[in-house]
């Protein structure tokens, strides 16, 4: 069952020949995770979302409120008996018609939502390595810092991951600097300074990337800057990890030749999960 527009539906309702977010990638996303019938960091991912559909010129109908989001998107998980834990995508597309050119402005949505093995967050203690990735590039702008449906240069990275038994990809842009992950924003601890790229470098405005950066400066001796990141800097890094809202945090445990500790991340994770259960 998917929320087609608000009617929950069999999935096959929804082959649309025309549908610009298949045709032209225009449609915008938001993906949550939900935990006890509640959406985590509701607020950041509603007017995250909000923005994103100003930014690419999308109406906003009248009704589209918070109150109207999270009713969507929690009457959906009810009926898939999926209210304990589950991630949800909401997906909001341009309305058929035109070519480049849209007809009008006009959107739909489409929900679907999955459970998820873990309730609360927790450190996955195998090895994870990375390393970069160099055939395409992030350029620095406003629609990379969005969650649009525009993703082939990280599935092209995820393959090229899996072709080389990689667990992840570093992503760069176009001055050659560190932007993130192929699945979330990226942060590095150097000596007593955890780092993580600005958004005007390229990288997506994470919700979870916020909720790091909240608990991090929280965390006594613990300086917390956003700034640079060379490709040259990951290598003298004490640790690196990865955020986002459905994993938490994900640690790096290996850069070619340079392997990661995880303390950090895992104090991180606890203070998460201590704010998620009093939210």
């Amino acid at each position: 069952m998917i929320n087609f527009n608000g009617t929950i539906v069999s999935q096959d309702a929804n082959i649309l020949t025309q549908n610009r977010a298949f045709l032209y990638g225009d449609a915008v996303f938001e993906t949550v995770k939900i935990i006890n019938n509640k959406i985590l960091f509701l607020e950041d991912h509603y007017f995250r979302l909000m923005s994103s559909m100003r930014v690419v010129r999308m109406e906003i109908p009248m009704n589209f409120t918070m109150e109207y989001f999270e009713e969507q998107i929690l009457s959906l998980v009810k009926n898939n008996s999926l209210d304990d834990s589950a991630r949800a995508r909401i997906t909001i597309y341009r309305n058929d018609g035109g070519y480049y050119l849209p007809q009008n402005n006009t959107i739909s949505f489409l929900i679907h939502a999955i459970a998820l093995e873990e309730k609360f967050y927790s450190i996955d203690q195998k090895e994870y390595e990375v390393d970069l990735y160099k055939d395409f590039y992030v350029t620095k702008q406003l629609l990379s810092s969005i969650k649009t449906t525009n993703k082939i240069l990280n599935i092209t990275a995820s393959i090229y991951a899996n072709e080389n038994g990689l667990d992840n990809c570093i992503l760069l842009n176009d001055s050659k600097n560190v932007v993130e992950a192929l699945q979330g924003n990226i942060f590095m601890l150097l000596g007593n300074k955890l780092i993580t790229p600005p958004v005007s470098e390229g990288c997506l405005n994470g919700v979870m990337r916020k909720q790091i950066l909240g608990l991090a400066k929280k965390i006594a001796n613990l300086e917390v800057v956003e700034q640079v990141i060379s490709p040259f800097d990951l290598q003298k890094a004490d640790e690196l990890f990865i955020t986002n809202v459905i994993k938490g945090i994900q640690p790096i445990t290996k850069y070619r030749k340079k392997e990661f500790t995880t303390k950090l991340a895992n104090e991180l994770v606890e203070k998460l999960n201590e704010a998620v259960r009093v939210a």
